[in-house]
């Protein structure tokens, strides 16, 4: 025997077919609750919870204290995209390695805390570098790395330049990342990165700063990398979800 669907789904099928139908146009207003309950022969709950599927599903406008409104005849398609691992988010080839220029403690001043997104004054460990094609040497970006001071050491690992920063963080000391923010955005490349890149002063970069959260919530590694613009290509692929 098929399984039946629970109420709450049934019910959102119906009101989403009239909406397919016309019965109720884009910019119209769905009729009261009581109104619909009646119709259907529901209770408040059940169209409530059916209501919240058309809601998710970009069929209609709730607001407190408001009219429920149609906004589209048609569900909105929804894409979703996996990650198994923190290398799949605008990671680098195996073929690359990281070269530092620059091993130092800092104290964040006002610029710096706005881009790692710490408190002015805070202490970290700046590593300073480049990553290089392992065959041709080619310069393909110039990276700035703060981490938590107690990593610092993480520096003298024999497999530091091949490894990320992160993952030398959860191999050695135990921490764990519990969630990843990234921002991309194109700058203009300043003097002394320009320089590192062979590029000219204020040429087009693409700028990735990724900031890494331990399973607390706590920031604690924040990379910037400069890419000329011609150095660098992510591919990203997006499915459809079938989830209702």
């Amino acid at each position: 025997m098929s399984e039946r669907l629970p109420l709450y789904k049934a019910l959102a099928g119906t009101l989403e077919q009239r909406i397919y139908n016309g019965d109720w146009p884009v910019g119209s207003i769905l009729p009261a609750e009581a109104d619909l309950c009646k119709e259907f022969r529901s209770s408040r709950h059940t169209l409530r919870h059916a209501l919240q599927i058309l809601e998710n599903n970009g069929l209609i406008y709730r607001r407190q204290g408001a009219p429920t409104q149609v906004v589209s005849r048609q569900r909105s398609r929804r894409f979703t995209q996996s990650y198994n691992s923190p290398n799949d988010i605008l990671s680098y080839s195996r073929n690359t390695y990281r070269f530092n220029l620059v091993e130092e403690y800092v104290e964040l001043d006002k610029d710096l805390s706005q881009i790692v997104g710490a408190p002015v004054g805070s202490s970290w460990y700046h590593i300073g570098g480049i990553r290089k094609r392992q065959q041709s040497e080619e310069v393909i970006a110039c990276t700035d790395i703060y981490i938590l001071p107690q990593f610092a050491s993480l520096t003298s690992d024999p497999e530091h330049a091949q490894v990320m920063v992160y993952e030398q963080i959860e191999q050695k000391y135990g921490a764990r990342i519990g969630r990843a923010e990234v921002d991309v955005y194109a700058a203009p490349a300043p003097a002394d990165i320009a320089q590192k890149l062979n590029l000219q002063t204020h040429a087009p970069c693409l700028v990735i700063i990724r900031r890494y959260f331990d399973d607390q919530d706590k920031l604690f590694e924040v990379t910037v990398t400069h890419h000329a613009e011609d150095k660098y290509i992510y591919k990203m692929e997006f499915k459809a979800s079938s989830e209702v």
